[in-house]
């Protein structure tokens, strides 16, 4: 079905890549797990939650998107954000189409300013998306539209909700529009091009996201130390490290008689069991890396290396 020539040679599908751009905790994430139907990405409500470029396939009829969520475009305080922030700007270079993703709102800040900028320096196709209208007035979305395209000659403008998928049909009927025709890059089963063990430190983090708080998390990184299935196929062996910056950290991650810890490896292995489809024994331990976000070599080591994220 998928992959068709016409009797010229030319696709009769279209394929690209997407990215979708925004500052941190806009959403980006959410409608990117909405529009594949299915969780491929951590979400929670605190800033940075995303730090790799994570890519995820969707296939049907007219062909397939690759969608490409970066981390939140910020001002960055340590290697670990350098690292995040050259992530985002860079993808742009490497895709068909932008998306970026908004809050509702007229009033545009020092965030959405520096992304003006970079998308400025782009020649790419830019399409505004206006988050979380179901958080507002409908005759207020007008006064938010009419904010935004004084600052960029967008190819489209659509509001919608990530949460909720209000809309978001038609942000794939724009996204097609703009896709060149093509091969299918992936096998129309595939959602993410993430290696498994990456997906589970993922699934595990952000377990420790929801379960700490606002200081903690990001001074956090997950290591997956081993990940074998037993022989008879009857459950996954997990051993998993939770990385922080202080001892004192250390403490309020494992909680009083290893509370915090439990609840965080519960979670996480209820979640992973889904994934894998199989029972998972989960052991996590807290290691402390004393400023590891300012290390360049930690900072490869736990998985956010610049030259592996920016191949395509």
């Amino acid at each position: 079905m998928m992959n068709q020539q016409d009797g010229n040679g030319s696709f009769e599908t279209k394929s690209g890549f997407v990215t979708i751009l925004g500052r941190p905790n806009v959403g980006k994430s959410t409608l990117m797990n909405q529009l594949i139907g299915q969780k491929v990405a951590i979400t929670s409500n605190k800033p940075q939650t995303t730090r790799n470029k994570i890519r995820t396939v969707y296939t049907e009829e007219r062909g397939q998107v690759i969608f490409v969520d970066t981390p939140g475009i910020h001002k960055s305080k340590n290697k670990l954000g350098d690292y995040m922030v050259d992530t985002a700007v860079k993808a742009i270079d490497d895709v068909d189409l932008v998306l970026w993703l908004v809050e509702p709102t007229t009033y545009v800040g020092v965030g959405e300013q520096q992304i003006v900028r970079i998308l400025k320096d782009s020649k790419k196709p830019v399409v505004l998306v206006i988050n979380k209208i179901d958080m507002v007035k409908k005759d207020e979305i007008f006064g938010f539209i009419d904010t935004y395209k004084e600052l960029l000659p967008f190819a489209e403008i659509i509001p919608l909700s990530a949460r909720t998928g209000e809309n978001t049909e038609e942000l794939l009927n724009v996204i097609f529009k703009y896709l060149p025709y093509g091969p299918l890059y992936y096998d129309e089963d595939t959602l993410t091009d993430q290696p498994l063990r990456q997906i589970v430190a993922e699934v595990i983090r952000e377990k420790s996201l929801h379960a700490l708080n606002d200081e903690i998390p990001h001074g956090i990184a997950v290591t997956i130390e081993t990940m074998k299935q037993r022989k008879d196929g009857s459950m996954w062996d997990i051993d998993a490290s939770i990385i922080c910056e202080r001892d004192s950290h250390k403490g309020i991650i494992i909680g009083k008689g290893g509370s915090m810890l439990k609840k965080i490896g519960t979670n996480a292995r209820y979640e992973i069991e889904r994934l894998l489809e199989s029972k998972v024994n989960l052991k996590l331990f807290v290691k402390v890396r004393k400023e590891w976000r300012d290390n360049e070599s930690l900072v490869k080591n736990f998985g956010y290396d610049a030259k592996k994220t920016f191949e395509l």
